[in-house]
């Protein structure tokens, strides 16, 4: 059978497609870089997939960025250098899924995976998903360590799979990958290998979730803290009846001190905590409408002014569940989320979220990792890095009698 034509994943495509218009000239300086909307229909890709690739064109410096106008053309580009810049591809190389599959189901074989350059070791990051921008500010933090140094990095998806999560750890050893970089399943009950990784003193770090009672090194964001954030700017708006809701398959440690946040500020405000704002048993089908969702009937009812959601996908669900209702976010209805849903990269974001320095965890646990593997020596002890979460007032969120002519779910 004739073998198929391998291809590029499809962010490098789209990343290879502009190179070649600027360096033509048929892209000018200064000129403005179609609209994600655009590229997204032109490519028949995903927001994600755009994202990721005009992200590398500007940190490549093809292009620079006007927060709230678009990504234009740099004007200080070289040539025929700038022409030089490619990707190294392996003699069997496969495509990088770039929308959220499952790389080992498709491959069957965590090694083969795209490198940037020959000659490099394998650090792995084993993560249960990549669909959203929490997922891709991640990664590029940890490419921007990894960009000058002898190693490359791997992707595992695990699919919220401690199974699978097992597996890719287990798979990654044979391989004699250098280092991993883990964004632990589960909280509950610990993955056996992850505890194996530490009894052998294994270099990996641990990212967005730690395991109590476990010394590891990890990165993180004050999750506590970032749930009385946003409690204590929906107080100051007015709002009382405040539901905090996840769609998180597992109970992890994230999802706890959220809550705790969540339950430490309305103490704090000697407010009653009920139960019955704090949603965690449920799951969402975001390619499908259910009118009988447990949510849709909370929105529908009015049981709560204001929702904070654990996840940014979450806070768009429910904004569609708001718009299908004829809701006005925020006049009858504010949504407040962790995580920017919004690339960040040609628009303005329109949700009011928590900021986890997501690009800093990824570069900061890089960087450990790189230190523990070249300077082994020189370890002393476990490094634990808790980065401040950060408040971003956006469209989303108003006091009660907020005006409702500023409609979100109407102008998406």
């Amino acid at each position: 059978m004739k073998k198929e034509r391998l291809r590029l994943p499809l962010y490098i495509q789209i990343q290879e497609y502009f190179k070649k218009l600027i360096s033509s000239g048929e892209l000018a300086e200064d000129q403005k870089i179609p609209p994600e909307n655009e590229l997204i229909s032109k490519f028949n890709v995903s927001r994600i997939t755009v994202a990721n690739a005009l992200t590398q064109l500007a940190q490549d410096g093809w292009i620079y960025r006007i927060p709230g106008r678009g990504s234009f053309v740099s004007k200080e580009l070289s040539f025929p250098e700038a022409l030089r810049e490619s990707v190294d591809i392996p003699a069997d190389p496969v495509e990088i899924p770039s929308d959220g599959e499952d790389i080992t189901r498709q491959t069957g074989d965590p090694s083969r995976v795209v490198s940037q350059s020959s000659g490099k070791r394998m650090i792995a990051l084993i993560i249960p998903t990549v669909e959203d921008f929490f997922a891709l500010r991640l990664l590029q933090g940890i490419n921007k360590i990894l960009k000058n140094s002898n190693y490359y990095l791997a992707v595992i998806l695990t699919n919220h799979s401690k199974e699978m999560e097992k597996e890719a750890i287990i798979q990654l050893l044979q391989k004699d990958v250098a280092g991993l970089i883990i964004f632990p399943i589960d909280a509950e009950t610990y993955n056996e290998e992850i505890l194996s990784l530490k009894i052998n003193n294994f270099p990996f770090v641990l990212i967005d979730r730690f395991l109590p009672g476990v010394d590891t090194h990890f990165v993180s964001s004050d999750n506590r803290r970032g749930a009385q954030l946003a409690v204590s700017h929906l107080w100051e708006l007015g709002h009382r009846e405040i539901a905090i809701c996840t769609d998180s398959p597992l109970n992890t440690v994230t999802v706890d001190e959220r809550i705790a946040g969540y339950m430490d500020a309305l103490k704090l405000r000697e407010a009653m905590i009920n139960p019955a704002l704090i949603l965690t048993e449920f799951s969402v089908d975001n390619k499908a409408r259910d009118d009988n969702h447990v949510l849709r009937r909370y929105i529908k009812n009015g049981l709560a002014t204001a929702y904070i959601t654990l996840n940014a996908k979450l806070a768009l669900y429910i904004a569609s569940i708001a718009k299908s209702l004829d809701l006005n976010v925020p006049g009858d209805l504010s949504i407040l989320t962790f995580d920017d849903p919004s690339s960040g990269i040609d628009e303005r974001g329109k949700f009011t979220h928590i900021a986890q320095s997501e690009e800093e965890i990824g570069s900061r646990a890089a960087t450990i990792l790189i230190d523990l593997l070249n300077q082994p020596e020189n370890a002393n002890g476990y490094k634990k890095v808790i980065l401040k979460p950060e408040l971003v007032i956006r469209d989303s969120t108003g006091g009660l009698a907020a005006s409702k002519t500023t409609n979100i779910t109407k102008n998406e």
